[in-house]
């Protein structure tokens, strides 16, 4: 026991703490609801989360978490967070915990199909495994899945929170369309990369604040100052997210070493160095922007054209940016000292993640 204990005061948990009090709520509620799907459709879906393998059978322990693994939890995590930051009851704000998580695996899901992204958390995607076509009809089934949870919140803005998700969703559409139209898109500016961020990764992550604090009974300026920590938030978090997709280690994203390269993805570092009017950009710009596969050797040179260009400070700037301007808005939000506390913790542990 801490001195904290002691003397009667709780001392704020670590990101990881919270982390595992989150999934230790959400699971169980995610398990009980995915009963629900039929069949052929939970084969999928159990499989994307990593409860059983390709043939049905339960995996053992839970799963590797992957490059995305602390997004497994972190959106549901910040609703919770925020919902007892507000002073609302924890049980109450569950559905809306997993609504946030189901929303987030049907992102996932069809996302991989788009981006034809091989593995997620060391294993084969669930297109690789099932087809493209199971894959996307398990995502449109956790979809529906979400706003079925969701309803069954019985709040009485129960309405506000229901159109928080919808909003959240239109934006993360809006940006995974932008992230789509880079492919094909020769220039692509640092305005319209940011502007990407914030749909494809920020509207979710401040949808979950948003609805962690309606549910849980908080104003509507606390609403606001906590949605605009979770948009915040969710652009470092994008930007760090670039970064592993270049440098990170394979051991840890569960992605093969510069996986972004290898799909000539325009992620914010690559975006910065196009744009960096150096020697080292356009010498970048001239390899990128050519045809076929590129092997080893190029995938190393030109992640290190786009550091030497200034694209991976760029972007470690900007997730730092961002996440002193998401804690300027959670400042705003008029929490007690704990619950401001573990949501700086766990955005702190989300911006430093495998750096």
């Amino acid at each position: 026991m801490s001195a904290l204990s002691l003397l009667g005061i709780d001392a704020a948990r670590s990101g990881a703490e919270v982390l595992a009090w989150s999934r230790d709520l959400v699971e169980p509620a995610m398990r009980r609801a995915m009963d629900r799907l039929p069949a052929s459709t939970r084969r999928v879906v159990d499989y994307h989360f990593g409860w059983s393998d390709e043939n049905g059978e339960p995996a053992v322990g839970r799963g590797s978490a992957g490059r995305d693994g602390l997004g497994k939890a972190i959106r549901p995590a910040l609703v919770l967070l925020t919902a007892q930051g507000v002073g609302g009851d924890i049980a109450q704000a569950l559905p809306a915990a997993c609504a946030i998580e189901l929303v987030h695996n049907f992102s996932l899901l069809h996302d991989d199909v788009m981006d034809r992204d091989p593995t997620r958390r060391h294993r084969p995607t669930s297109w690789v495994v099932f087809g493209t076509g199971p894959a996307i009809l398990a995502g449109d089934a956790l979809l529906t899945m979400a706003f079925d949870v969701l309803g069954s919140i019985g709040t009485p803005n129960a309405g506000s929170v229901l159109s928080v998700l919808s909003n959240a969703l239109y934006e993360l559409v809006d940006g995974q369309n932008a992230d789509l139209s880079f492919e094909k898109q020769v220039d692509v500016g640092l305005s319209e990369c940011v502007r990407m961020a914030a749909g494809k990764t920020g509207a979710l992550l401040g949808g979950a604040c948003g609805l962690g604090c309606l549910a849980g009974g908080g104003s509507q300026e606390q609403a606001e100052a906590l949605s605009g920590f979770g948009q915040q938030l969710g652009l470092a978090f994008q930007f760090v997210d670039d970064l592993l997709g270049i440098w990170g280690n394979p051991g840890t994203t569960g992605k093969p070493v510069y996986s972004d390269l290898i799909n000539r993805k325009k992620s914010a570092p690559v975006v910065a160095a196009l744009n960096s009017g150096t020697v080292h950009g356009r010498q970048f710009a001239e390899l990128y922007r050519g045809d076929g596969v590129l092997n080893e050797a190029e995938l190393a040179r030109a992640a290190a054209l786009i550091e030497s260009a200034g694209g991976r400070a760029w972007a470690e700037a900007q997730a730092e940016e961002s996440l002193a301007r998401g804690l300027s808005f959670l400042d705003d939000a008029g929490l007690p000292a704990r619950a401001r506390d573990e949501l700086a913790n766990l955005a702190g542990l989300a911006v430093y993640r495998d750096r």
